[in-house]
């Protein structure tokens, strides 16, 4: 089973950036997806940037996974996606209709590229669909539960790798709105870059102070961690190829070590998830996977 860097959610600040990727080449991951997928305001990396990140990580050993912007608002947005699309030196994440529509238009239309999953694939015919227009990857929805992901499977007429979202802040929605700018009573085209004060984002809380939401930018994100290093047992079971751990502000590479030796076998699971609670910037959840409310932790008797 293989691990999977996923693309960063958060901006921060060129140096942490690379030594975070500085770090990712020498961990115990197969894949690592760079590039900006929330917000195009933030330039503390331009696409040259992730290109040179990328082939250092190429050169360490990685897979590299370039990954769409999920929604693409203006030309420029277009400009660097058309540029990731044609690139041809690294597999692409497509994360929206438009990054599909130029990987497969054309007379060499790409065919070994990525459905990432903001691309909403929920049914075995979608994702037969987007295979048949060369996808040879599907990342599920974070929300698919065990049992909708293999009953997927079982209903597929291609071969396809399937991904799941392992660990990590759960991406819930996108909004054309910054709730970060609008958290500082600011408008999003003059936002400071105030997400560049947050490393895992602003925690949102209900009235009676409990963890509610967390907001990044325009995206919302689930204040609990979602983490399936308990589940691991049910994971290898089912056969899933990869799994994707979401960069975090502090405690990434800790992570992944957790991970890797759960999977490897060196450590039981739940100890794993036992070492992993005070590396987490808030609780656990895995709901989603069991087919429960997101929010829980559910344990299996």
């Amino acid at each position: 089973m293989k691990l999977a860097i996923g693309p960063l959610l958060y901006y921060w600040p060129r140096q942490s950036t690379l030594a975070f990727y500085a770090d990712m080449a020498d961990a115990p991951v197969d894949i690592v997806y760079l590039g900006e997928t929330v917000c195009s305001r933030r330039h503390e990396l331009r696409l040259a940037d992730w290109l040179e990140i990328a082939e250092i990580l190429t050169a360490a050993g990685k897979e590299v996974v370039l990954s769409s912007q999920v929604l693409v608002e203006s030309e420029s947005d277009l400009k660097t996606l058309r540029r990731i699309a044609g690139q041809g030196n690294f597999r692409v994440e497509a994360n929206d209709m438009g990054a599909v529509h130029l990987l497969t238009r054309g007379d060499a239309p790409a065919t070994d590229w990525i459905a990432g999953p903001t691309l909403n694939i929920f049914n075995p015919v979608t994702l037969d669909m987007f295979a048949d227009l060369g996808a040879t990857r599907w990342v599920a929805p974070p929300e698919m539960s065990r049992q909708q992901i293999a009953e997927l499977r079982a209903g597929l007429g291609h071969a396809v790798e399937v991904e799941i979202f392992a660990h990590g802040r759960l991406p819930l929605a996108y909004s054309a709105r910054c709730f970060t700018a609008r958290h500082y009573n600011l408008q999003k085209d003059t936002c400071e870059f105030r997400c560049l004060e947050f490393a895992d984002g602003i925690p949102l809380k209900t009235r009676e102070g409990a963890p509610f939401l967390t907001l990044n930018g325009i995206q919302t994100q689930s204040a609990h961690v979602h983490t399936l290093l308990g589940d691991l047992p049910a994971v290898v079971a089912d056969g899933i190829d990869i799994l994707r751990i979401s960069p975090q502000g502090e405690n990434t590479l800790e992570i992944v070590n957790l991970f890797r030796k759960a999977i490897d076998g060196l450590v039981p699971p739940l100890k794993a998830l036992h070492d992993a609670l005070p590396l987490l910037p808030d609780e656990p959840c895995n709901g989603f996977w069991h087919g429960r409310p997101g929010v829980e932790q559910y344990v299996s008797s």
